[in-house]
């Protein structure tokens, strides 16, 4: 999921300051913790709150999409919403003000949440822990699951540094498990040793994301239909005629 977290409403009082028709835009897709209507409803109070203490007389709205990622989404559900609008705060992720502005370039959008990263959930611990970069080219093949570049402060590929603790923790963050302690303790139970002992070359970055905005065509959508079968013809009904 895309964990996500509040601007102070300071900030976002900056922003919106020169309008007074302001849509809160939630979104239900996979920002963690949600940022659907509930939230965009409490924004907008705030927001009406902070108005009448600077008398500013905001007009504040609320509503919601299932994704903002989603041009055809947004074209379908947003068009009507956006009459007499000012300025849309978003509540997604980064990604989410970016196809607004796309998708409706007349409007002006910003950012209510400020994206921090890719990550899973343990309930138990009531936290969120990251668990991916997104760089492109993915090595959990080869280290028993364990991102190293994610969870290596160093974004080590050939096995842990100098500085690693003798229980297993990384010398940058001492509460931090050393991602290749981790990996190593994981071949070993897999009986993948031979894996730990290959010295990976030196690393392309470039999949990262270093050469520009990264893109990915969906070859599914890009196809012709397939043509429907023809429906099969029923056999001739009659007997032998005398």
């Amino acid at each position: 999921m895309i964990v996500t977290e509040e601007k102070p409403i300071e900030e976002i009082l900056s922003f919106i300051e020169p309008y007074k028709n302001i849509l809160v835009l939630g979104c239900d897709g996979c920002t963690q913790p949600p940022r659907a209507l509930k939230e965009a409803e409490i924004y907008a109070e705030l927001i009406r709150i902070a108005g009448k203490l600077k008398d500013k007389g905001y007009e504040v709205k609320t509503f919601t999409v299932s994704r903002q990622c989603d041009n055809n989404i947004l074209t379908q559900n947003l068009t009507d919403q956006l009459e007499g609008v000012d300025v849309i705060l978003s509540m997604a992720c980064g990604i989410g003000p970016q196809t607004i502005v796309e998708t409706f370039p007349e409007v002006v959008v910003y950012p209510a949440q400020n994206t921090v990263f890719m990550g899973s959930e343990n309930m138990e611990e009531a936290t969120l822990y990251e668990k991916c970069k997104a760089c492109g080219n993915c090595v959990l093949n080869l280290t028993g699951g364990i991102c190293p570049i994610t969870r290596c402060s160093k974004n080590i590929m050939n096995g842990p540094c100098g500085g690693t603790t003798a229980d297993g923790k990384c010398e940058v963050e001492k509460d931090t498990d050393c991602a290749w302690y981790l990996i190593y303790n994981r071949l070993k139970e897999l009986d993948q040793m031979s894996t730990f002992d290959d010295i990976q070359p030196v690393r392309d970055w470039r999949p990262g994301g270093h050469g520009g905005p990264r893109r990915s065509i969906r070859i599914e959508l890009t196809q012709p239909p397939e043509p429907e079968p023809e429906p099969e013809s029923e056999p001739e009904k009659g007997g032998d005629r005398k």
